[in-house]
């Protein structure tokens, strides 16, 4: 039996459409025996799975629209390119966070005013279709797999090609569209195609200005941002497993340490540890960093092609920081080793130095706190002779999550479930000495818990991890 799409008129919130026969299309459900020419044809969830119960994905959603109450239109999430380190699929993190799905080249339409998601999706996958050679590339459908919608809890599928039909009314009708383009603030006209490939949301920006020019955009980073701050436990749960490999990773990579050992080595110790402990991919390029290169923020060195393979020398110190992603949930943790086994005198005054103000920062962490008071404190503790080293960004750290830059609003108030880091740094070119420590940090109900604790960072256990 054939199942008829395109002719039909959507009849819920602004995707009240009619849909013209010339979109129409005829889809094959996905065969169940295999073709006699080859492989058998696959199917989604043959190869993948939702990483959280479907409910968890419609909770998000529902509390995204709990945010945009009594606004108008709809919010439109791209898949994004999703690719990294080579072919690799990697799923964009606003469309992964709403939906739990890999689906590229689709578009999520979250209708505000009926609370529905639809996903516009290719008919067939185009990773796995090639004619010239069906035994390797069997085809996998998407638009004709009923599963999708069943094990995903998404409200509807439709073809993508009818996504230009409801944008062209909407620009049409005045329906605005909501739209998260990675930072805050009015929509501006992107003026150029010279957009960089890492920033697909300009990319589908430009697009959307360009080819829809009438069309109403509105900036939802803020409400998607707040959504996501606040972790669920399965997210937090997720997030523990991605410190855990990475713990164990850095404990691995140090004890490899010792004069004339070059920071590749250590990174591939790292690297490989982290596989071997359930890592799916690094959360970002490994920083590990000695001597002259540890007085560098890893945007120098990595300005670079060789730069980062330095053999290290006694009295040397060298710095991780590093993280890995297991189940698209990252870390991001920092310390801090001498390469001969030893700090040196002032070499361990800096570190206690720093790590006080890590200290005293996590120790206020509570509800009700806001970043800049606790930017405030740190600061505060810093000797007045080395704040000049100790250049401080907004609360010493960044918010983590699907990434290590969760999206994060700078004025919101913390409440429990969101996880951030706490990194002060110490780049003191005069003295030749740079310390970094950076612990990953859970707000509960009446505090906070320190996620990376397990690994040690006073001067004499970081020292007992050299051999």
């Amino acid at each position: 039996m054939r199942q008829r799409f395109g002719w039909f008129t959507v009849a819920f919130g602004v995707l009240s459409v009619s849909i013209s026969p010339a979109g129409a299309q005829e889809v094959d459900p996905p065969p169940t025996e295999r073709p006699p020419e080859g492989t058998a044809v696959q199917r989604f969830f043959d190869w993948t799975e939702l990483e959280f119960p479907a409910e968890e994905y419609r909770g998000r959603r529902d509390r995204l629209f709990d945010a945009l109450e009594g606004r108008e239109g709809a919010v439109l999430i791209p898949s994004g390119h999703g690719l990294s380190h080579g072919e690799t699929f990697r799923q964009a993190n606003d469309f992964l966070y709403f939906t739990g799905l890999e689906l590229p080249g689709s578009v999520l339409i979250l209708d505000i005013p009926s609370r529905r998601a639809t996903i516009f999706v290719p008919e067939q996958d185009f990773r796995f279709h090639d004619q010239a050679r069906p035994n390797d590339f069997p085809g996998r459908p998407l638009l004709g797999d009923t599963l999708l919608a069943s094990v995903s809890g998404i409200d509807d599928f439709r073809a993508y090609d009818q996504l230009d039909v409801v944008l062209r009314a909407w620009a049409r009708n005045g329906i605005p569209v909501h739209y998260n383009p990675g930072r805050d603030g009015p929509i501006r006209r992107v003026v150029t195609t010279l957009i960089p490939d890492w920033d697909p949301a300009l990319l589908t920006l430009f697009h959307l200005q360009n080819t829809y020019p009438l069309l109403e955009l509105v900036n939802v980073y803020e409400v998607i941002a707040y959504t996501r701050m606040v972790k669920s436990p399965r997210e937090v749960e997720a997030i523990r497993r991605s410190i855990d490999a990475t713990t164990a990773s850095i404990l691995a990579a140090a004890s490899r340490i010792r004069p004339g050992v070059t920071e590749r080595e250590l990174e591939a110790a790292f690297e490989s540890s982290c596989k071997l402990n359930g890592a799916q991919r690094l959360a970002f390029a490994s920083i590990i960093k000695s001597g002259p290169n540890s007085l560098w923020p890893w945007r120098i060195l990595a300005a670079h092609y060789d730069r980062r393979n330095r053999a290290m020398e006694d009295g040397d110190l060298v710095i991780f920081d590093v993280g890995c992603e297991v189940d698209y949930y990252v870390s991001d943790v920092g310390r801090t080793f001498p390469v001969a086994g030893s700090f040196s005198a002032e070499q361990r005054r800096i570190l206690e130095l720093e790590v006080a103000v890590a200290d005293a920062i996590i120790s206020q962490i509570r509800p009700g706190m806001t970043f800049r008071e606790l930017q405030t404190i740190g600061v505060s503790v810093i000797p007045f002779e080395h704040r000049e080293y100790m250049q401080a960004g907004l609360f010493f750290g960044h918010h983590i999550g699907l990434s290590t830059g969760d999206p994060a609003i700078p004025g919101q108030t913390l409440l429990p479930g969101m996880v951030f880091t706490v990194e002060p740094w110490y780049y003191n070119h005069d003295t030749g000495i740079s310390v970094f420590t950076e612990d990953v940090v859970l707000v509960t109900s009446d505090g906070a818990e320190v996620l990376s604790a397990a690994l040690p960072r006073s001067p004499a256990e970081l020292e007992a991890m050299v051999p």
